[in-house]
């Protein structure tokens, strides 16, 4: 059982461990329910190759995931937390039988495997979430084009389209500060800020929370901000809530959305490495 959830960038795995029962009248308001052990409930949208988001970003309440191997890969995410995409053969298989049946029905009409979820050329499909597809695709680009100390450089970008002076330091041992920021024209004034930028699609532990929260002091500064690309595990966010005037994080959405904000900010070359165009979508829900 997967559950992508809607108000952060993370995903939930598990195992059904009860089958389908009606709860009728339940306080909880659950009326239509499986019993299910949730084994994994922070694996970062990161750590899931592009074309399974897709699948995953369809509206429909309940389906079941079969494009390229979806099956497989989510049980290896279950089990180790990253997506280690479709194996070859399988997709080969599946590619042999999609030509059996377009070999078998009219042009005009072809059904595929995998008619629970739209395809790429179908993505204006109402029951499709237009704007987190198109999220998953600018991360994914970030992801490819961004990758180690680059993304320590985009997030200096991002602060300095936010009004901060900043300093990148140099690839190689930091000490664990990848960008100071200050304001003013030198970065001499409050707030004064250091960053850690941490790519890999996999979440924190607590232990980088602790190190970044404790050099504060030995820098002179007065706020932190961890730019997690994966997130945080769940022990690194409870550390965080007796920090929370101390550092912030930055996950993927977050950044993201630093970025959307600060676009028309950025530098040319910026926008060059980073080409993206806004569009207009009428607000309606799924279900309308």
């Amino acid at each position: 059982m997967v559950l992508p959830f809607k108000r952060s960038p993370q995903i939930a795995l598990g195992v059904v461990t009860q089958g389908y029962w009606f709860a009728g009248d339940d306080d909880s308001g659950a009326r239509h329910c499986v019993a299910v052990d949730w084994r994994r409930t922070d694996v970062p949208r990161t750590a899931v190759r592009q074309d399974l988001l897709y699948s995953l970003g369809a509206f429909l309440t309940v389906c079941q995931i079969k494009r390229n191997d979806g099956a497989w890969r989510l049980q290896q995410i279950l089990e180790t937390g990253n997506d280690p995409g479709a194996r070859v053969e399988t997709v080969g298989e599946i590619e042999q039988v999609r030509e059996i049946q377009r070999d078998r029905q009219p042009v005009e009409r072809v059904e595929t495997l995998d008619t629970d979820v739209p395809d790429a050329a179908d993505s204006l499909d109402t029951s499709f979430d237009i704007e987190r597809f198109a999220r998953d695709r600018v991360q994914a680009h970030v992801a490819e084009h961004f990758a180690g100390h680059r993304l320590a450089d985009l997030v200096a970008a991002v602060l300095e389209a936010e009004g901060f002076f900043t300093e990148v330091a140099p690839p190689g041992p930091d000490g664990g500060i990848d960008v100071f920021a200050g304001r003013g024209p030198l970065g001499l004034d409050p707030p004064k800020l250091i960053v850690q930028v941490k790519s890999s699609p996999s979440p924190v532990a607590a232990t980088v929370v602790r190190e970044l929260h404790g050099v504060l002091s030995t820098h002179g500064a007065e706020q932190a901000l961890l730019v997690a690309w994966g997130g945080v595990n769940r022990v690194a966010q409870r550390e965080l809530r007796s920090q929370f005037f101390r550092v912030r994080v930055w996950d993927a959405d977050n950044l993201l959305d630093a970025i959307l904000r600060n676009y028309d900010q950025l530098d040319e070359e910026w926008r060059t490495e980073l080409p993206l165009k806004r569009i207009w979508s009428l607000a309606t829900e799924p279900d309308e």
